[in-house]
């Protein structure tokens, strides 16, 4: 049995909260809002997870201290334009405490991974990274899942390993945080391109070709950044894009969806409800192509749509009519 704490009270949070409870260890979890740790604590309710009964050991805090004392490791669940701004308030709290990634994303300003992030404020973190695919409606309902840490510490990769693992949930480990960052983060501009596909009422031939062709890209991109070409075939790569991809979970395949149905940016957002870490993410890939001079067509073309008013009918006739290529190039 540990003692867990979770920063971010979002649906994510709430899932891993609920599946490290029912493995019998003591959560506590952070939540900036008065509201939602008074459903927590009192109802054990999450408004993002209908239906959803949280376990007793489960403990909700806004004072952000509390939940980082005295716990065996943190995991850290805002969403990745927070990052910075959140750890800034606990990271006097963290010791030797392993902080374990749970977010997916870049910070938008610096271009930075967020790892990088973690360790511009706290060099001596120790640090993990916690992806693969995963929704939490799925996770919190006991749904077979497997994920995959990454760290270059032995200690964690055992750690999070042995603390996740039940039979509903099986856990790999890896050597490259920079890899899975990586799969994470891109694979949601995938799966926005994906709903966009799917609001403009493409078929299935379409679908298949964009999800082979964007794992393409983000691999291109991932391996020059410093990632493994294997990790963007395994569980944070090729498995977070499927299910990210295919699934009307999908935060980022819904807000692809209603722009492809007419939909202005901002009425999507509304509409989803929450982060979209896609469109929060486009430009940062967009940038990052540009940078390392990475060949990155569906990147781009969907940057013009959000940014540039292109139709997505008009984005899927540049891309079916680009120069002739080799598939490998």
């Amino acid at each position: 049995m540990k003692d867990i704490a979770i920063i971010g009270s979002g649906s994510w949070g709430v899932a891993l909260a609920t599946h490290l409870a029912s493995n019998g260890n003591n959560v506590k979890i952070w939540s900036f809002s008065e509201e939602e740790r008074d459903l927590i604590n009192n109802e054990k309710k999450c408004k993002f997870l209908s239906g959803v009964n949280i376990p007793d050991n489960v403990i909700c805090y806004t004072e952000i201290e509390k939940v980082v004392d005295g716990v065996d490791f943190i995991l850290h669940v805002t969403p990745s334009k927070f990052t910075r701004e959140t750890f800034k308030k606990y990271k006097e709290y963290v010791g030797n405490k392993p902080v374990i990634i749970c977010s997916k994303g870049f910070e938008k300003d610096s271009l930075k991974t967020l790892d990088e992030v973690i360790k511009d404020e706290l060099p001596s973190a120790r640090i993990g990274v916690l992806t693969g695919p995963s929704h939490a409606e799925e996770v919190a309902i006991a749904i077979p899942t497997v994920l995959v840490i990454a760290s270059h510490d032995e200690r964690i990769l055992e750690l999070i390993q042995n603390t996740f693992m039940s039979e509903k949930m099986r856990v790999y480990t890896s050597d490259d945080i920079k890899g899975v960052e990586l799969g994470g983060a891109l694979k949601n501009i995938i799966a926005f391109c994906a709903g966009v596909a799917a609001g403009i009422g493409l078929g299935d031939n379409s679908f298949a070709a964009l999800v082979t062709r964007g794992l393409g890209e983000i691999s291109r991109l991932g391996i020059k950044l410093g990632g493994k070409k294997e990790t963007f075939y395994g569980l944070s790569g090729l498995g977070d894009l499927i299910v990210t991809c295919l699934s009307e979970h999908s935060r980022n395949r819904r807000a692809g969806k209603l722009i492809g149905q007419g939909k202005s940016l901002e009425e999507a957002r509304k509409e989803v409800g929450m982060v979209i870490e896609s469109i929060d993410n486009i430009d940062v890939a967009y940038e990052l192509g540009k940078i390392n001079n990475i060949y990155m067509p569906i990147t781009e073309t969907v940057y013009d749509v959000i940014y540039n008013g292109l139709k997505p009918e008009e984005a899927v006739h540049q891309l079916m009519t680009k120069e002739k290529k080799c598939e490998w190039e």
